[in-house]
């Protein structure tokens, strides 16, 4: 074990690698809760299969991150991607569950390819820092507004108008729909702020594992209120694992790739969605990696240089990378949204955590979830919704970064981050970003200092607005 992981020369113990894992796993367990939550609101994609779906790509991911890097990052489907998977891709897209995994596996190969090929350097420097504060930014609040939605904080006030009915229970309307905060005189709703202010709370105080602590507080509390239903729970209920089979491998079913490559018309839809999702896990991953690495020393100077100046796979850096990859690629596979490294990873690494053993300790926690999918299928959406809000939160910090005095910069940036929540769509907002800042650019004269890779971004987006517009 310590020859494998290197312990000595990285100067951890056996001891301090295991607390480091069991921290970290605490403070991302939400994951287990949440990722089936937002993903089976997807019509026919089944809670059960997508919580074995959920809990195994994250043990993959995680083991690889652990066996072939040697880093201490654990992996799980990631906040954001899993809302760009259910609210994007599939609601707003139009694609079906199965085709939008696909879609999944494709982004994971990409990143795999920018990994080991100059594309990754020239995606990584044609993306201005800014932009890339304010998606994360952007999703953060975007993330936040569902919490609030599925903590019962919101009502919705409508004007007399037309209405029309679509076929998956959603409505057009005519007329202004405007949400107003909820009158705190139902349970749902106070169950979800008696959570949020517990959650709040516990981060505030830092204790380990907040959020998860957060949300079995909030579970217990809704028992009493009659929210929570104990009576048919079963512990070691291997129902997931058998309910695994409904959505393994359906990327690739006739309702997946079969139907995705028989429609011409969702070619265009297909690349902006697959060049979405790829910049949100890929910058996500980098930014976590170089975040933690940096302060903790695990990643030096040298090894994020070589993320753009070399070839291959020979840092640490590099391998965490390409670990990052394989695992995003695989998740479709599995029958998840995209799997990515976590940035509550930096719990275990503030706890000591150096190598790979951390990751592998947060896998095994993971694995023995699996017999308790009974228990964790009675968690309503009020518990959950805070930790949505919380982790909201905490990617709302990265617009500090902005440089929000500077126009060439606020505009593109605030255009991002107001039109993914307002309407209510991450890859909008990607695309008023990357529109506004080339236009911002060609009037000054500058069209010369954005990147090739990031202008040809900005007129898929562009395109895919026309289409929708001539389409009506």
């Amino acid at each position: 074990m310590n020859d494998f992981f290197k312990l000595k020369e990285n100067k951890t113990t056996l001891y301090t690698e295991i607390i480091a894992g069991i921290t970290t796993f605490f403070t991302m367990a939400y994951i287990i809760f949440v990722n089936p939550a937002i993903l089976s609101l997807n019509p026919g994609m089944p809670w059960f299969g997508i919580f074995a779906a959920t809990i195994l790509a994250s043990a993959f991911g995680t083991i690889f991150m652990a066996l072939f890097a040697n880093a201490p990052f654990a992996l799980a489907p990631g906040m954001g991607a899993n809302a760009f998977f259910t609210f994007v891709i599939c609601k707003q897209m139009g694609f079906s569950w199965q085709e939008a995994l696909f879609i999944v596996t494709i982004c994971g190969l990409f990143i795999i390819l920018i990994t080991v090929t100059e594309l990754r350097k020239m995606i990584v420097k044609a993306i201005p820092g800014f932009l890339k504060d304010s998606i994360s930014g952007g999703i953060g609040l975007f993330i936040a507004y569902i919490g609030f939605k599925n903590a019962s904080f919101f009502k919705f006030l409508s004007e007399s108008g037309n209405y029309c009915l679509l076929d998956n229970g959603g409505i057009i309307a005519n007329s202004a729909i405007v949400p107003s905060l909820a009158s705190f005189n139902n349970p749902h709703a106070l169950l979800g702020l008696a959570g949020l202010i517990i959650m709040s709370l516990l981060v505030i105080k830092k204790v380990k594992g907040s959020i998860f602590i957060g949300i079995v507080a909030t579970i217990l509390i809704g028992v009493p209120m009659g929210i929570v239903d104990l009576s048919n729970v079963k512990l070691f209920d291997f129902h997931s694992l058998r309910s695994l089979k409904d959505v393994a491998f359906a990327a690739f079913s006739a309702e997946g790739v079969g139907s995705l490559f028989s429609d011409w018309n969702k070619i265009i839809l297909t690349v902006v969605a697959t060049l979405a999702l790829l910049l949100s896990v890929t910058f996500d991953a980098i930014g976590t990696f170089i975040g933690t690495g940096r302060v903790s020393g695990i990643f030096d100077t040298e090894e994020e240089k070589s993320l753009a100046n070399k070839k291959g796979i020979s840092s640490k850096f590099e391998k965490a990378l390409f670990s990052d990859g394989i695992a995003a690629a695989v998740s479709g596979l599995f029958g998840t949204s995209s799997v990515t490294t976590y940035v509550e990873s930096a719990a275990g690494i503030s706890a000591g955590g150096r190598t790979g053993l951390t990751s592998l300790v947060v896998a095994i926690l993971f694995l023995l979830c699996l017999p308790f999918a009974s228990l964790f299928s009675v968690v309503p959406p009020e518990a959950t919704a805070p930790a949505l809000i919380i982790v909201g939160v905490l990617m709302m910090s990265s617009v500090m970064k902005i440089n929000w005095s500077n126009l060439e910069e606020s505009i593109p940036a605030f255009l991002t981050i107001s039109i993914m929540a307002f309407a209510f769509n991450i890859s909008y907002g990607i695309a008023a970003g990357f529109i506004f800042h080339c236009i911002i650019k060609l009037a000054q004269g500058k069209i010369k200092e954005v990147r090739p890779i990031l202008s040809g971004a900005a007129l898929l987006f562009l395109i895919n607005f026309i289409i929708i517009a001539i389409r009506g």
